[in-house]
């Protein structure tokens, strides 16, 4: 991903929290006859501080993916959304699209059976725990059998990434009363309405007022 020093994101909090609530990742991989991709859930390591990550995949795209022998990108894409020029006013402009996007890569660790099951545990709990009658893993009409047999079926794996790169392009290049005039747009009702990104380029622009002041 190219780097432009007005949208890199470097603060791991913030990047854990793009991660945390964006869970859906594409995994990446150089496969024996080119790239390849799968997509999973991928969730922080809970006992980590830092961008580990845990996940599964479902055999046979462990050897696809040549999971354990080989890099594994891991994608996370935030919010993301078409900007018009016609909002910024009456000058020169082009369209573009705001997106936050995180890359994780490095060659992860398979895990034994035990910690792969405590990781799809944590996985339904995490979906799950939303609804107000959850079906969690463990709880009937589940069988210890029967998940056993789902575990037997999937691939555990941790990735501590030796690479990350992280892009907020949130039209931080441009004037505040541009990026006012663009959230109140995306916030609105027209075609490109977009309430998530609007949150994510309000939570932007307050953190860089804030840095000025």
């Amino acid at each position: 991903m190219r780097q432009n020093p007005s949208f890199a994101m470097t603060d791991v909090a913030e990047l854990r929290r793009v991660i945390a609530q964006n869970p859906w990742a594409t995994a990446i991989a150089i496969g024996d006859d080119g790239l390849v991709a799968s997509h999973y859930p991928v969730l922080l390591d809970p006992d980590r501080e830092d961008l580990t990550v845990v996940g599964h995949v479902g055999k046979p795209d462990d050897q696809v993916l040549h999971l354990g022998e080989r890099e594994l990108l891991l994608v996370f894409q935030g919010p993301h959304g078409y900007i018009s020029p016609g909002w910024y006013g009456d000058v020169r402009a082009v369209p573009t699209w705001n997106y936050t996007a995180v890359h994780l890569a490095g060659i992860p660790e398979i895990v034994d059976p035990q910690e792969n099951l405590k990781i799809l545990d944590d996985l339904v709990a995490r979906f799950e725990g939303r609804l107000e009658q959850p079906r969690l893993m463990w709880e009937p009409p589940n069988t210890e059998e029967f998940v056993h047999a789902l575990e037997a079926g999937t691939v555990g794996f941790r990735l501590t990434p030796t690479r990350v790169s992280a892009k907020r392009k949130l039209s931080q290049n441009k004037p505040d009363s541009i990026v006012e005039t663009v959230i109140a747009e995306l916030d609105g009702d027209g075609v490109y309405a977009n309430p998530a990104l609007a949150s994510e380029m309000r939570r932007a622009h307050e953190a860089r007022l804030a840095h000025r002041a």
